[in-house]
């Protein structure tokens, strides 16, 4: 049975990694679903504004520790970095998180969703094209 716990808390820390990469994929991309599905800017924009915050604070998302907590009920190590340093950055970046990184990163993801909303709203605001 103790055998059964700790794969449970392995496989719920990797669905929670997987649920923290959807969720900052939403954050970075998300425009263009809302350019499909425009109710969905809803969600979409408080999801930028907290993501910006996290990154331009230099903050922690508490989706972080609950993974580590997981991860050593799991038997696992925890990391002692932060989500997007240990996951992310090593995709993007040969070195570590810095504050610095981090707001270059807040202020990417403020010019993609700032451009990708100016143009849905151009699209918007266009006239039909007229019937002949």
């Amino acid at each position: 049975m103790p055998h059964t716990r700790i794969m449970l808390y392995r496989m719920l820390a990797d669905a929670l990694v997987l649920l923290h990469l959807g969720f900052v994929a939403f954050v970075v991309l998300g425009a263009l679903l809302v350019r499909r599905w425009p109710w969905l800017a809803w969600a979409h924009l408080p999801a930028v504004a907290w993501g910006v915050w996290i990154e331009w604070s230099a903050g922690l998302c508490p989706l972080t520790p609950l993974e580590q907590r997981l991860r050593r009920a799991g038997g696992e190590a925890g990391y002692a970095s932060s989500f997007v340093e240990h996951y992310v950055l090593p995709l993007l970046y040969p070195l570590g998180l810095t504050p610095a990184i981090q707001a270059g990163l807040a202020v990417c993801v403020l010019a993609l969703n700032a451009g990708l909303y100016a143009g849905l709203w151009r699209r918007r605001r266009r006239p039909p094209p007229a019937r002949r």
